[in-house]
Parts: C-alpha cells; sequence; structure tokens
C-alpha cells in the first residue's frame, strides 16, 4: 500500500510540473490576444488534481518495488497525455476527446502524428505546447523523474535503465549528478539549435519551436508543410545534424564530459548508427539519380540525407512527399522507420544494438553449422553477452513484429485501406509520425481516421515508447504475484 501511495504521489509531482509549463503558453496566449483561457484552466486543472494526489498519498518514506516502477512508468505516461490533452480539448480547434487525447500522446510519446489540419493558422500557443510535449517526452519527463526519484530515496536509475534500454553504468556516483548533467545536456543542445535555426531564418517562435521538437527526435512542426515550408537547404541541413546529435545514447555525452573524448568514435552502437545512415543514403541516392529527379546532385544528397534521417530517427519532419518518388521509396523508409536510432537517445524503434547484437549472435550461429565443434562467444562493445540476454532480444524482437501486425490488422477492420492500415501501425509503434499513402502520408494527417483508429493507435505509440515490456507486463496476474 505504501508503494501504491509513492506511484500516485510521484504522478501528482508530474501533474504539478506539467501544469506550471501550461502557464508558458499561456502567457502567448495573453501576448498574441488569442482570446481564449484554456491554458490558465487546463493548468488550474491539472496542479489541482497533482496537488490533491500529493496530500492524499504522503508518507513519511518512500519506496518503490520492481512492480510498483513499471506501473508507476505507464501510468505517468497515460496521465501526462491525459492532462495534456486539456489544451487542445479546450482550444478553439474544435478537437474532439479522442482527437485532443491523440495528439497529446503523439506529443509526449515523440511520435509526431497529429490530427490538426491547418498548422499555419492555429493559435501560437497551440504550437508552442505541442513543441513542449514532445520536449518533454523526449528527454524531460525522464530526467524529471530521475531527479524526484532520489528525492524519495528510491531507485531512479532503475526507470532510466527500463525507458532508454540502455545500461547505464556508474558513470557518476549519484543518480542526481547523472540526471544534472542529462538536463545541461539537453538543454544546451536545445539552445544550439534554436539559435542556428534563427541564424538561418526562421523566426523566433519558429526557432523556439522546432529545436524542441529536432532534439527530441519528435516532428511537430509549427507550419503544414513541415520543414518543406521554409525552402531552405541550410535549415534542413541543421535539422539534419541536430537530429542525429538528438539519436546519440545521452550516456555518450555523460562519458564525454567525464573526459572520454573518443567514445564517439569507440562505441559500437554509435558506430551501427553512422554506417547505418551512411549506407541509406547512399541507396536513396542512387535511387534519385537514376529516376531522373528533378534536381542537382547535391540537392539530391541532401534531400535523401534528410528524409533518411528523419524516418530513422523517429522524428518525422518532411521536406517532400516522397510518397509520389516511387515504390522502392516506401518499402525502404517502412523498413527505416522499424529501425529507429541509439538505445538512450530520444529516439524509438526497435533499436540499433539490439539489431547489431542479433547479427552477430546470427554469424556465430553460422560458424557453427560450418565448425560444429567450435566455440563463440557473442560479443558487444568487447563485452560477452549472455544467452539470456540474446533470447530477450530475439523474444522483443519477435513480438515487435506480432504487435505490428496485430495493430494493422485491427487498423484495417476499422476501414483504412492497406497502405495506411500498415504504415499507420508501423509509425506508431515505431513513434515515427507521418505514415504513407493519401490519407496519412507526408502530405495527409490522421483527421479522417476513425475515433477507434484513433485509440488504437494511441495504445500503439504507448507501447512503442516504452518498449512493449513495460506496459504488458501489468496485464500478467504473475507479474504481481512476486
Amino acid at each position: 500500500m505504501s508503494a501504491n501511495k509513492t506511484v500516485f504521489f510521484i504522478t501528482g509531482v508530474l501533474l504539478v510540473v506539467l501544469g506550471i509549463f501550461m502557464l508558458v503558453p499561456y502567457s502567448l496566449q495573453i501576448l498574441y490576444e488569442e482570446n481564449s483561457h484554456s491554458f490558465l484552466s487546463s493548468a488550474f486543472i491539472t496542479i489541482f488534481i497533482g496537488v490533491l494526489f500529493i496530500l492524499g498519498n504522503l508518507e513519511k518514506e518512500h519506496r518503490l518495488n520492481l512492480q510498483e516502477t513499471f506501473f508507476f512508468s505507464t501510468l505517468a505516461w497515460v496521465f501526462v497525455a491525459a492532462f495534456g490533452s486539456l489544451p487542445f480539448t479546450l482550444s478553439t480547434l474544435d478537437l474532439s476527446i479522442s482527437e485532443a487525447f491523440f495528439e497529446s500522446m503523439s506529443g509526449i510519446t515523440t511520435t509526431g502524428s497529429t490530427v490538426i489540419s491547418n498548422l499555419d493558422n492555429s493559435p501560437k500557443s497551440i504550437l508552442l505546447w505541442r513543441a513542449i510535449m514532445q520536449w518533454l517526452g523526449g528527454i524531460g519527463i525522464i530526467v524529471m523523474a530521475i531527479i524526484v526519484f532520489p528525492l524519495l530515496k528510491v531507485g531512479g536509475m532503475q526507470l532510466f535503465k527500463m525507458e532508454s534500454s540502455h545500461d547505464v553504468e556508474k558513470i557518476f556516483p549519484r543518480t542526481a549528478e547523472v540526471a544534472k548533467t542529462i538536463i545541461s545536456t539537453y538543454l544546451i543542445l536545445t539552445l544550439f539549435c534554436g539559435f542556428f535555426y534563427w541564424i538561418f531564418g526562421m523566426e523566433i517562435f519558429d526557432s523556439v519551436a522546432h529545436s524542441m521538437t529536432t532534439i527530441a527526435t519528435g516532428g511537430f512542426s509549427t507550419h503544414t508543410e513541415s520543414i518543406g515550408y521554409f525552402k531552405s537547404s541550410n535549415i534542413e541541413i541543421i535539422a539534419t545534424i541536430f537530429i542525429i546529435l538528438g539519436s546519440i545514447p545521452f550516456i555518450s555525452y555523460l562519458k564525454f564530459v567525464r573526459g572520454n573524448s573518443k567514445i564517439f568514435f569507440q562505441d559500437v552502437q554509435i558506430k551501427g548508427l553512422v554506417y547505418l545512415l551512411l549506407i541509406s543514403v547512399i541507396i536513396m541516392f542512387l535511387y534519385l539519380f537514376f529516376v531522373n529527379y528533378e534536381s542537382s546532385l547535391l540537392d539530391r544528397l541532401r534531400i535523401a540525407s534528410f528524409n533518411v534521417v528523419s524516418i530513422l530517427s523517429g522524428t518525422g519532419y518532411v521536406t517532400d512527399d516522397f510518397g509520389l518518388w516511387g515504390k522502392f521509396p516506401l518499402i525502404f523508409f517502412l523498413f527505416l522507420m522499424f529501425v529507429g536510432g541509439c538505445a538512450g537517445s530520444t529516439t524509438c524503434g526497435i533499436k540499433i544494438f539490439r539489431l547489431q547484437i542479433l547479427l552477430v549472435f546470427f554469424k556465430n550461429q553460422v560458424k557453427k553449422l560450418i565448425y560444429p565443434n567450435s566455440i563463440s562467444v557473442t560479443k558487444y562493445n568487447d563485452q560477452k553477452i549472455s544467452d539470456n540476454f540474446i533470447t530477450s532480444i530475439i523474444v522483443f524482437v519477435f513480438s515487435y513484429l506480432f504487435l505490428f501486425m496485430l495493430l494493422a490488422i485491427l487498423l484495417s477492420i476499422t476501414g483504412l485501406d492497406f497502405l495506411s492500415a500498415i504504415s499507420g501501425a508501423a509509425t506508431s509503434i515505431s513513434n515515427v509520425g507521418p505514415g504513407l499513402g493519401d490519407m496519412i502520408g507526408p502530405n495527409g494527417n490522421f483527421k479522417e481516421v476513425s475515433d477507434i483508429s484513433k485509440w488504437l493507435l494511441s495504445f500503439g505509440m504507448l507501447l512503442g515508447r516504452l518498449e512493449l515490456f513495460a506496459v504488458l507486463v501489468l496485464f500478467f496476474p504473475s507479474f504481481w504475484k512476486n
């Protein structure tokens, strides 16, 4: 009972923090005379409920076991998404409850799918709130949990491991110091990104909003045409660079701060990301070259680089409707959606390190067929990988693909066409953003999708963000008996 009190106490703290963040777009409502107090009302409701949670669950000592940690992880994301949807519900956009929750869940999970069809004429406050939600979802909420947990004398690092799927190692002696460094890194990257956006032509508001969604690899834009609205090669290059920086494990930044200047060249996962990006960019560049895409060679390279990085990282920025490029880009980008970036970064998907370990395991299995008496050891980053860990990765990938197919089937039952159902399921569980096809493709949105589909997609986003098992394990009675 004490553990449950801790869960709701921390959830209350997060709601209070969320409510305070709502006051930022409220200042824009006043500045731009939007004649709406939706954010003030939402902030009041959110903070009020958060305070009730805190006062109702006060304890002298707060502790969490494994079960409650998983429970809190899922509960926090659901509650933040639910209360984060209030500004959308109360806004002048006339969004239904399902649409508002979908938009909020898409934001907090850094998916980037949207139901808002006319972003250019949407209130500035709403556009900023979408960016804030993705910024918080990218790493902010995780960091806040890491800060709160040590104060309550609970294992904050455990949550960080679960949500990032990365072995955090004992880089610093205290969790609070890790959290401080992560916050600093995240803020510095966001500020630099916004500065360069502004230098190369974005207005202040656009640069602020896009810097938050870029570092978070979220993809929410302030314009319907996304990054393509600015028609600037420099802005595309800046976006590409900082998306990659957001796709790198933040643990690597911590190691760099500690004096390991070669970490970005030594980490196997980072090198895997770079190799995959280079190969994918070359493939897409050659495709655009041979199909006589109407642009110069440098433009083709830039377009190929931007779209590959955007899709692979799960950011979902677009500059062009790649659905018009032919059939191959659709299949290729669908593959990249599943891959994702590095573990411990703001990206989602299956993650590079899992595919790398599976590749090493596959090579060892082939060697055993050729040399039956040989002894092979699976290593990753010069560390031995246990059979149990390999088994868990195989189970994860299988579950990932199974749930993707199940979600696609359910979406097709609700009335979506084949391409929309397949890409919708992929973009949801991989937290990418735009799907494929005319309805939910780069030039479309999820407005016309049925309410049932929106709820299914929202659940898929949650599963993808918390990497399946953190949510699914809650539905197994045996988990709670241990």
